[in-house]
């Protein structure tokens, strides 16, 4: 299993960005892929979740409304559309996958053996 995160950079304030995360080695109806990100001086945190290829969702209360989650499986990417970026949303952000058939545990990075090398998102003020 191996996963592939890009399309960081640096964006000012109020702008866009989407992130991918191509995989390999693991079929799309297996296994739950998400977003997690860390903070400089911060632990990682749960950013959004992808509940395998059915299309159901979960998001992080500080981006829910502004980050959108998507899924290509014909591609083998997982997206996560950014918009109406914050100096908070500054961090490095990392997609893993997990087989979890529990929704409850996918915001915990307990449920995640495996992870992308992460990809720096730098929102400027």
């Amino acid at each position: 299993v191996q996963l592939q995160a890009s399309g960081g950079g640096l964006v000012q304030a109020g702008g866009s960005l989407r992130l991918s995360c191509t995989t390999s080695g693991f079929l799309a109806d297996y296994y739950a892929v998400s977003w997690f990100r860390q903070a400089p001086g911060k632990e990682r945190a749960f950013v959004a979740a992808m509940f395998r290829s059915y299309g159901t969702t979960d998001y992080a209360d500080a981006v829910r409304g502004r980050f959108t989650i998507s899924r290509d499986n014909a591609k083998n990417t997982v997206y996560l559309q950014m918009n109406s970026l914050r100096p908070d949303d500054t961090a490095v952000y990392y997609c893993a996958a997990s087989p979890s058939v529990i929704r409850s545990t996918l915001k915990s990075q307990a449920a995640y053996g495996y992870w992308g090398q992460g990809t720096l998102v730098t929102v400027s003020s």
